[in-house]
């Protein structure tokens, strides 16, 4: 199988095997009008097996902090004329803005719509978010 190179763009590299097709849908990369590869369960000396996504764009708009609470071992490259200009190492964002959104029916949240929803990482290790108005735990991802 050969996948090009893409001249300008993003790589997302070091995806946990099974997970691209989450961010393909949450980055809305179906209603791009460019090229877009997604290497599944590609083999990898240092995770067995991983993902991959080739963004042939240089237009397109990411939250990496999304991507970081999608799967925080992620490593986006960003491509300009065909070669890695900048590298990011992704994590576990510490707050995220109307990413995540409280289910608790008394919060401030709910009765103020325009508020943002804030919630804030209060556990790396289980990778538990909090409401940052109601202390409310997020509903965990399926894993």
């Amino acid at each position: 199988m050969k996948i090009d190179s893409i001249k300008n763009g993003i790589v997302i590299d070091h995806i946990s095997a099974g997970k691209s097709m989450e961010i393909y849908n949450y980055l809305k990369l179906d209603s791009l009008g460019c090229p877009v590869a997604v290497l599944q369960n590609v083999k990898s000396n240092k995770m067995g097996r991983k993902d991959i996504m080739k963004i042939d764009s240089d237009t397109i708009n990411i939250n990496f902090d999304v991507l970081g609470y999608i799967d925080p071992d992620i490593t986006v490259n960003i491509i300009k004329d065909g070669k890695i200009a900048e590298k990011k190492h992704l994590e576990l964002p510490r707050e995220m803005v109307n990413v995540l959104f409280c289910s608790n029916p008394r919060c401030i949240t709910s009765a103020e719509p325009e508020l943002d929803h804030i919630f804030r990482l209060t556990d790396k290790k289980t990778r538990t978010y909090r409401c940052a108005y109601c202390e409310s735990k997020s509903k965990n991802r399926q894993d």
